[in-house]
This record gives C-alpha cells, sequence and structure tokens, in this order.
C-alpha cells in the first residue's frame, strides 16, 4: 500500500471467555445531589441565599420536615457538604441516594462470562436505562453482521469507504466483536448483552479484510457519522503518526456535538497513537478483572480513561461467540456509556459529555488523574446518574449580551461578533445568525466568532446570537448592522506575532498559545499548529487558542501561528517550546 498511511486494528481474539462476577451495593449516591435539613429558626428564604453562597441550588423541598434537596457540582459535594455543616446552615447534611428494587440482571446465557459489564456497573446503570433508539453509535470499524442474532435488527444504515457502497457487511470480524461489545441485543435469551441495548448501531467501514485502513477514509468515516447523526463514535483503530486531517475531522465532529472514542492501541507504549491522541478525541486505556491496567495497553499524558479490554465476551462474525482483547473493546465500553448517558439527557454537550464521564469515572491507581487510567475506568451507572441529574435540575435559561458590533454599526471585511454569557448551571454553547440563518459556533461565555461580511448583501442584516445551557434552555441577543464593501487594502501580508508562551518557554497541562495578527484588509482567519501538524482555527480576535499538550510527547515541539486576509495573503510565525 505504498504512499499511504496505514494501521490496524486494536484487538485480538481469545479461544476461551474467563468468568468473573462481582457484588452490587443496594444503595448508591445519587451525583450531584445532596440533602439537608435546615435549622428550625432560619427562615427558607436566608437558607437558600446561604446555600447559594455555598454553591448549592435548591432542587426541591420536603417541606413538612424541612429538607432541601439540593443540587451541586459532583466533584465539589463532599467539599460543599462539608462547609454546610461547619457554617450552621444545616442540621445534617447527607448525600441523596438511589434505592434499589433490585439491579438489571439480564438473561442472556453468556452474561455470567462477561466479567466487564459488572465491572462498570452495568446492571446499576440498566436499572436507569437501556438505551434509546435516537440516540446510534456509530463504529467506524470493518463493518457489522448485521444477520447475528444478538445484532439483527440492531443495525441501521452505514456507510463503506472501503467499496464506495452502502454495503456495510464485515469481511474482517472485528467490527462485528467491537459492535456486540457497545450494543449487542440484551434480555433476549440469547448470547451475551451488550452495554447500550436499545441503542442503534451505525457500521461504517474503514478496516478493510487485510486489517489496514487509511487516515483518509478514518477521516471521511468520522466526518460521515457526524453528518448524519451519530453524536457517539467509536474508532477501535489507531495509527503512530500525527495527522492534521484526522484531527480535522475530529474537530469537525466535536463542534458538531459529537464525541470520538478511540482505542489508545495495544503496544505497552507511552508514545502517542492517532485518533486516540487527537485534541477532541476520547483516549481510551485498558482495565483488567480486579481493576487493574493491562500490560498490552499503551499509556502516557494523553489517555483520558480507561475501561476493561480483556477476556470481553462478544459477538463473533458468522452468528458465533468469542472472547477478545485489546483496547478495541475497552473503547466501545466507554464509547456505549457515553450513549446511556445522551439517552437520559440529550441535551449534553460534547463537552459535557466528556466531562460528566471523567468526574463520574472510578479513580484507580495514583489519585486523580494518571497515565495508566486517565481520569479512572468508566463507571456506567455513575455517568448515566450525572446526566440524568444534569437533566432534571434545571429550568433556569441562561442570559446573553453583544458587546460588539453595536447596533447599527456599519461594517466590512471580516467583524469580530463577541460577547458575554452565562448561566445558573454552564453555558454548553452559542450560535451566530444572520437574517435568521445559522453562520457560526462562538463557544460558551465569553464567546467570540468572526462574520466574512463579504458573504452577504450590501444594506441591514439582523444578528443574532443564542446561548444555551445542558439542559437545552436558550436566550438570545439581537443587534443589526449595515453591510458596505470591503475596499482593498493593498497586497501586504498580515503581521503575526506570538505573545504567548514565550519561545523557549516549558509548558504543561492545558496552554493558552495567543498571537497578535494585523493586516490592512482585515484577517479571516488564524490557524494554529503543533509541529505542523493543524490543531484549531479562529476567525476573529482574540487570535488565541488552548493547547491540551497532555496529549503530546515530551520533549521539544514547534508552535506556529499562520494567518489568512480577506485578500488570501499569509503571514506567519513560529516558536519553540518544551513539553
Amino acid at each position: 500500500m505504498s504512499g499511504k498511511l496505514i494501521l490496524i486494528y486494536s484487538g485480538f481474539f481469545l479461544s476461551a471467555p474467563m468468568i468473573w462476577a462481582q457484588a452490587h451495593n443496594n444503595s448508591k449516591p445519587v451525583a450531584g445531589q445532596i440533602l439537608c435539613q435546615k435549622r428550625n429558626n432560619l427562615d427558607a428564604q436566608t437558607a437558600e441565599r446561604a446555600l447559594a453562597a455555598h454553591g448549592a441550588t435548591v432542587h426541591a423541598r420536603i417541606s413538612q420536615i424541612g429538607v432541601f434537596v439540593l443540587n451541586v457540582p459532583a466533584q465539589a459535594a463532599d467539599a460543599i457538604s462539608r462547609n454546610l455543616e461547619k457554617d450552621g446552615v444545616c442540621t445534617f447534611v447527607e448525600p441523596d441516594v438511589a434505592a434499589h428494587g433490585g439491579s438489571v440482571t439480564p438473561n442472556d446465557p453468556s452474561y455470567s462470562s462477561q466479567w466487564h459489564l459488572p465491572a462498570v456497573d452495568a446492571p446499576d446503570a440498566w436499572a436507569l436505562t437501556t438505551g434509546s433508539a435516537s440516540v446510534p453509535i456509530a463504529m467506524v470499524d470493518s463493518g457489522v453482521d448485521s444477520t447475528h442474532p444478538d445484532l439483527a435488527g440492531r443495525v441501521i444504515g452505514g456507510w463503506n469507504f472501503v467499496t464506495n457502497s452502502s454495503s456495510t457487511a464485515d469481511d474482517l470480524g472485528h467490527g462485528t466483536a467491537t459492535a456486540g461489545t457497545a450494543g449487542a441485543a440484551a434480555n433476549n435469551a440469547i448470547g451475551i448483552a451488550g452495554l447500550a441495548w436499545q441503542n442503534p448501531l451505525m457500521p461504517i467501514v474503514v478496516l478493510d479484510s487485510t486489517d489496514y485502513a487509511t487516515y483518509s477514509n478514518i477521516a471521511s468515516g468520522i466526518t460521515w457519522a457526524a453528518d448524519h447523526g451519530a453524536r457517539i463514535i467509536n474508532v477501535s483503530i489507531g495509527g503512530s503518526t500525527a495527522s492534521s486531517t484526522l484531527q480535522s475531522a475530529a474537530t469537525y465532529a466535536w463542534n458538531k456535538g459529537a464525541v470520538v472514542f478511540a482505542s489508545a492501541m495495544n503496544n505497552s507504549t507511552s508514545s502517542p497513537y492517532y485518533p486516540a491522541a487527537c485534541d477532541n478525541v476520547v483516549a481510551v486505556s485498558s482495565t483488567e478483572p480486579g481493576d487493574t491496567f493491562s500490560g498490552f495497553s499503551n499509556y502516557g499524558s494523553w489517555i483520558d480513561l480507561s475501561a476493561p479490554g480483556d477476556n470481553i465476551v462478544t459477538t463473533s462474525a458468522g452468528g458465533g461467540y468469542a472472547a477478545w482483547y485489546g483496547t478495541s473493546f475497552s473503547s466501545p465500553l466507554a464509547a456505549a456509556t457515553g450513549a446511556l448517558m445522551l439517552s437520559v439527557n440529550p441535551s449534553l454537550s460534547a463537552s459535557q459529555i466528556v466531562s460528566l464521564l471523567e468526574s463520574s469515572a472510578d479513580d484507580l491507581g495514583a489519585p486523580g488523574w494518571d497515565q495508566y487510567f486517565g481520569a479512572g475506568r468508566v463507571n456506567a451507572y455513575k455517568a448515566v446518574s450525572a446526566a440524568l441529574a444534569a437533566h432534571t435540575s434545571d429550568v433556569t435559561p441562561p442570559t446573553i449580551t453583544i458587546s460588539s458590533p453595536t447596533s447599527g454599526a456599519v461594517v466590512s471585511g471580516t467583524v469580530s461578533v463577541t460577547g458575554v454569557a452565562s448561566d445558573n448551571v454552564g453555558v454548553a454553547s452559542t450560535s451566530l445568525f444572520v437574517d435568521g440563518q445559522l453562520m457560526a459556533s462562538c463557544g460558551t461565555s465569553t464567546w467570540s466568532c468572526g462574520l466574512n461580511t463579504l458573504s452577504l448583501s450590501n444594506g441591514s442584516h439582523a444578528l443574532t446570537v443564542t446561548a444555551y445551557d445542558a439542559a437545552n434552555n436558550s436566550a438570545s441577543a439581537n443587534v443589526s448592522i449595515s453591510v458596505s464593501s470591503v475596499t482593498s487594502g493593498g497586497g501586504a501580508a498580515p503581521v503575526v506575532s506570538i505573545t504567548s508562551p514565550a519561545n523557549g518557554a516549558y509548558v504543561s497541562g492545558s496552554v493558552s498559545v495567543s498571537a497578535k495578527v494585523t493586516d490592512n484588509s482585515g484577517i479571516s482567519q488564524a490557524s494554529f499548529y503543533v509541529d505542523g501538524i493543524l490543531k484549531g482555527t479562529v476567525t476573529s480576535a482574540p487570535y488565541s487558542w488552548m493547547w491540551n499538550a497532555k496529549k503530546e510527547k515530551s520533549g521539544s515541539h514547534t508552535l506556529t501561528v499562520k494567518a489568512w486576509d480577506a485578500l488570501g495573503n499569509t503571514g506567519s510565525a513560529s516558536i519553540a517550546v518544551t513539553h
């Protein structure tokens, strides 16, 4: 395959399954929800103000016994509870707990061999949801055997980028195995159980019968899935070469509200593999029974989450079942958990899905994030609980203002539309509309987006920017502008300088890369590169981008900012930093 970037899938076949079981608690704390009984001599309004000062919002009241049901950030629940107890607002503070009439145990005959499902607390998650037919899981892989008894009726239309056809049959077997891990039918007295029972599977074929996939086909598969309604996309494939094309595809999906989950691969190395190491992709490493790290799994600063990946009993092409190992099976477990979350709360943004997955994961290894388990091993019950709590607690719409341009302004060229949005829980996204037509996504709280007025007719136009929160509450702000044709300022190239970080600086974690860009005919875009790989693009000032340096190898890196003006002239600047 000369001249093509190629890679192999990240799972291996094992001949015999290992049987494991795990006990479950009869009750579980509800993520992000605590209970407080106000002291007797404190009126309700004063109590609510005091609670708000501690970061707690009142979800409901049990007035007969003076108990407030409070919503708090899940990761801060313990600290808020301690502070409420200290200042005397409450006579007691305790977690709200979900009691079970019994977790769900499917009747599939091989369920007892699927140790990985109890490990991620699937039976308790199934007591909350088994998925939704409106939330498909895109499997960018080798296809799916849609005639398999545990997959028949679960597969929806996809596309084959290997043959450029609608035939998504599996000529390799890998795709059928990963698909069954994510969403095989369950409680049907046949074979095994998938994690997301009710979520459809969308097969997108990029791996050919010799186990290879081109980066171009993977990128095409990711963008196709995002364009066809998939907000959960699994890629159990990886290559060691960084790619602007893969990064652009991941960012495209992210900007459409989709989350790409990718296997870390099985090379026992800390070197990044792609697309897992791309920004806006959830890189998933593998765990063993007993919550230990899989020796075959890749690791490193670019890992986000972990999930079971050894002796995974799942569907096989041709109608059978087998045990597999590899991060190929860790990734679909994380993806299926994301699908269950969207099933109970379809208004979650991409960033909220990832944030809730990480904050609800079971912390393994060193306290907090570490290079082997990431934020922790996926816990489906905690993740779904957190998604459900976010969905039911928020009825307050955001607020939004447009700072620039002001109403009545005469504009030309590329215009920076900026402002501020706020929300009691958090702003999920903002969108710019011109005369009712969607033009761009602008960010979250302190938002900014560019408007190229060359695409508009001269005269008056209505600008509307709408802010959305995770519960899909929304609010809008409006201004009227007058467009005047831009006149050429000459052929001078933009002048670019990188203002932060400094040349030669040592950086780590999330790094703000900022540039000063000037031009006499207006800037149309500025793009940010790391070692020549395109990472992000902005279309208006301020020209800055957050670089997730954790996704890069340790060592020296070249940061480049390249700008284009309205006439197509370009200018760039580069610095060297160490990570």
